[in-house]
């Protein structure tokens, strides 16, 4: 602000400071995390992963990261390789090579050489495996229906097209005959 006597700027004071300060000093905006959907839809898919983790644990004594293997390798028509899975599961190699050791070792998996690439080996279902595999979805698509049915018919398939959008503005692959297509995730 000018003096009117001087016409130059007028020197603030410490007490005009401050005032000035505060009035222009806006609180942060706080991010609520409740209305954030990244948190809310990471929150919801932890929930739904535990409550259907609950039918093979204690049911078959699978954790979650066997389970995404198993359920990989279950929808696939051709063996695939560990890195595969991790792509397609979004989980991290170390935790699919641990479960994959397991799953080895309980005889639900198996190795089969690469005819392609003789150095790297693919996993498929053994005939144990596939029986498990298939006892399971069952159970799995029940807990799932249970799951969704606060939601109407119409609801799930309005759900089911709102996740396909997004899904598509950050390019995930969004079916398995695309993953095979494009072998990746």
């Amino acid at each position: 602000m000018a003096d009117p006597s001087t016409g130059e700027p007028r020197r603030q004071t410490k007490s005009t400071e401050g005032k000035r300060d505060t009035a222009t000093q806006q609180e942060p905006e706080r991010l609520d995390l409740f209305k954030f959907a990244p948190f809310r839809l990471n929150r919801l898919a932890a929930e739904v992963s535990a409550a259907l983790a609950s039918e093979y644990r204690e049911r078959y004594g699978l954790d979650i990261p066997e389970w995404r293997v198993l359920a990989t390798l279950g929808f696939r028509r051709e063996a695939c390789s560990a890195q595969y899975v991790a792509q397609c599961t979004r989980t991290h190699k170390s935790t699919i090579s641990r479960a994959v050791t397991s799953l080895l070792e309980r005889r639900l998996i198996e190795r089969v050489e690469n005819a392609e690439d003789r150095r790297e080996f693919r996993l498929r279902l053994t005939r144990k495996g596939k029986t498990l595999y298939e006892e399971l979805i069952p159970r799995l698509q029940q807990r799932e229906r249970d799951i969704m049915a606060c939601l109407s018919a119409d609801e799930r398939d309005t759900l089911d097209r709102l996740i396909g959008k997004i899904e598509a503005s950050l390019d995930l692959i969004q079916t398995s005959e695309e993953a095979d297509a494009k072998q990746a995730y």
